[in-house]
């Protein structure tokens, strides 16, 4: 199947405009610096683009601003997980915050999550 260009296009651009939240994540995730797992950015799984995501895992990380608070947001963001979970993937949601003033809490719950799936996914 091939993919939208213009969820493609977005994706780029919404990598160029990555939060500060995003950029930290990226920095700790990115050229397997995080349990040697490959993770790429702001991934299209049409219809949606999500954040971080690591094939091998078939793990999602979003990261959630203070928008996603809105009772609309929380539907949407359900929504989105039910559809990605349908998939055979596993979403896991971190506010910016947590990632920006408590990075050694996330990463370590992240690295359970991780950890966890990579003992499902191993022979």
């Amino acid at each position: 199947m091939k993919l939208d260009p213009q969820l493609l296009e977005f994706a780029k651009a919404m990598r160029s405009n990555a939060t500060d939240a995003e950029h930290l994540m990226w920095q700790l995730l990115r050229a397997k610096r995080f349990m040697n797992l490959k993770f790429r950015r702001q991934h299209v799984i049409a219809p949606y683009i999500v954040d971080f995501y690591c094939h091998e895992l078939g793990l999602v990380i979003e990261l959630d601003g203070s928008q996603h608070s809105t009772e609309d947001a929380i539907e949407y963001d359900a929504e989105r997980t039910k559809f990605l979970e349908a998939l055979g993937l596993k979403v896991v949601r971190y506010w910016n915050h947590e990632v920006l003033g408590r990075t050694d809490v996330m990463l370590g719950d992240l690295w359970n999550k991780c950890f966890e799936l990579t003992k499902k996914t191993s022979p």
